[in-house]
């Protein structure tokens, strides 16, 4: 069932279009991640020096915050071509065989979801990674035999939500590691700006503060939330986007002033009236949300610990004092005795 929440990171259908109108081509367009930027670029430049091309990079973190767009990046900085694909995928060990045979020297093949690659898949891939050779299976039985396949120099890009899943093997196997993390709020505001003058949104300065607010930190949602309050100013006013109609626009939508949506508070309301504030298990919290527990860590839960507003023990899930103050709630006495 697709994640049909406004402030979810998760890429949905309209995204799609919407992030290639608005995703920077060039590092210098690439607001955020500062560190990142600064290793890619003496990365670069050295593999540009040596006429190699890059080494083999992992990307990971939370969704939507433009582990792609780098990849992207990163090709055209190169001045090469990027393929792309996804984990679930790459089914057979003829699919990754048709795509690294197809890739031309210094080329880029983009995996996202890449710790949903399949055992045997990997188990192929390491060889490709390694040593540019694709082992082939030739037959059956006692007759069977491996031709090996000499493929060009080529680099694996991949990105993951999960680090914790991909398997040590295969983390090994890249030369560059990056985590991303989520943006702080004047790079939210400076994308929103770029956005707005790309989208020809005629945004107001004192605007663009509020929606930076609510978008969890995060540029997919800054830009969706954008759009959508662009959609109501142009119904309900002139077009332009001042900060009253903004306001309007997110209530509307039911978007706090930290972002969290009513799913979000749905989840710390639940531990609050359920478990007495935790600690409780993620197993526990799924069933009373009726949502999945993967979703839950993987969606919900960085964002609400980004916050301060939850927090992971040893015994369980626990909502803090910030959490209780910002649903308007006073922590109980014994919170304090709960973290013995």
């Amino acid at each position: 069932m697709p994640d049909e929440r406004i402030s979810s990171a998760k890429e949905k259908a309209d995204d799609n279009k919407l992030d290639l109108t608005l995703r920077p081509t060039r590092l210098k367009e690439y607001f955020g991640q500062q560190k990142i930027k600064d290793n890619l670029e003496i990365f670069m430049k050295a593999a540009k020096k040596r006429r190699e091309p890059i080494e083999h990079v992992l990307l990971y973190g939370p969704p939507g915050l433009g582990k792609t767009t780098l990849a992207h990046i990163i090709a055209k900085e190169m001045n090469v071509n990027i393929r792309v694909t996804s984990g679930p995928a790459i089914e057979r060990a003829g699919d990754l065989a048709a795509i690294l045979s197809n890739l031309e020297t210094g080329d880029i093949l983009f995996i996202d979801e890449i710790h949903r690659l399949n055992k045997i898949i990997e188990e192929i891939l390491y060889p490709a990674m390694e040593d540019y050779a694709l082992d082939i299976v030739i037959g059956k039985g006692p007759s069977a035999r491996t031709l090996r396949l000499d493929l060009p120099k080529f680099t694996i890009i991949g990105a993951t939500t999960r680090f914790n899943l991909l398997s040590s093997p295969l983390r090994d196997r890249f030369g560059s590691t990056y985590r991303l993390d989520y943006y702080n709020q004047k790079e939210i505001e400076q994308i929103l700006q770029r956005s707005s003058r790309i989208l020809a949104v005629d945004l107001a300065a004192e605007a663009v503060p509020i929606i930076a607010q609510r978008s969890r930190l995060t540029p997919r949602i800054a830009n969706r939330l954008l759009k959508r309050v662009r959609d109501y100013v142009q119904v309900k006013g002139s077009g332009r986007i001042n900060l009253a109609l903004a306001q309007e626009a997110l209530v509307l939508m039911d978007v706090d002033v930290r972002g969290l949506d009513a799913l979000d508070r749905k989840i710390l309301e639940a531990i609050i009236e359920k478990f007495k504030g935790g600690p409780v298990g993620l197993g526990s919290v799924a069933a009373v949300v009726q949502e999945e527990e993967g979703t839950i860590e993987e969606i919900y839960e960085p964002y609400l610990m980004q916050l301060g507003f939850l927090m992971r023990t040893p015994r369980g899930r626990m909502v803090t004092e910030l959490g209780y103050k910002h649903l308007g709630l006073a922590a109980p006495a014994e919170w304090q005795s709960k973290l013995l």
